[in-house]
């Protein structure tokens, strides 16, 4: 008889080895980099959409490389401090490595990699938990853009509806979500199927660093941000 797959013992010790020199990859091809390239940013995203991603970063591949992933690890490759920064400067960069961030180090003159980001904007059917930018809301009276095989799925969502004569009808006012809050499951399902897009996919620079000099892009921060502890 067969073994199970399911009885399959895994050691515990070569998952974290694994692990361990998956991360020291990461840091080795950081630095390996941040040699090759001559300036980095540091660039924080909202509403992070992996297609997008990829392509926007297939389209500056032949310049440039991003890494996403544990901020951590990003920090120990730059250095966290004067006495470990790999090459001067660069743990201002590291401690601005906070939240949805990465990095990009790119040979790509300044202009060009700031109209790149600020140029990048992709529209998306917002997600679960999502902040709504707008209230909507249906009135009372039939809803043409279904079809009378939605109505069950409508109503599962909370929607007061039911077919008549073959067309379906709310029978009262709805409101989809609120501006301001966060969006349940329920109406992140009703705005797509109305085809309301809530979600802009972002990448916004936070800073910029190069050998001869640093740079602040976000506001709000300052050199006081970045000073070595």
């Amino acid at each position: 008889m067969p073994k199970s797959k399911r009885n399959k013992i895994v050691s515990l010790s070569k998952t974290k080895k694994k692990g361990k020199e998956h991360k020291e990859s990461i840091v080795n091809a950081i630095r390996e980099a941040a040699e090759d390239y001559n300036s980095i940013y540091v660039f924080s995203f909202e509403n992070m959409r992996n297609l997008k991603f990829k392509e926007f970063r297939e389209k500056l591949k032949p310049t440039s490389r991003f890494f996403l992933g544990s901020n951590k690890v990003m920090q120990v490759a730059l250095g966290r401090s004067v006495s470990d920064e790999i090459r001067p400067g660069l743990y201002k960069v590291s401690k601005l490595l906070r939240g949805d961030a990465g990095l990009f180090l790119t040979n790509m003159p300044r202009d060009e990699v700031e109209s790149c980001f600020n140029k990048f904007e992709e529209n998306d059917f917002a997600r679960t938990g999502t902040i709504a930018t707008e209230k909507v809301e249906l009135l009372e009276g039939p809803l043409d853009q279904f079809t009378h095989e939605m109505e069950p799925f409508l109503r599962k969502q909370g929607m007061p509806v039911r077919l008549n004569k073959g067309v379906v009808e709310l029978v009262s006012d709805f409101v989809v979500c609120e501006e301001g809050k966060p969006l349940s499951p329920e109406s992140a399902r009703i705005l797509r199927l109305l085809g309301i897009k809530m979600a802009t996919f972002r990448l916004n620079l936070i800073c910029r660093w190069s050998p001869e000099d640093f740079e602040l892009y976000k506001e709000g921060l300052d050199e006081s941000d970045v000073e070595c502890a």
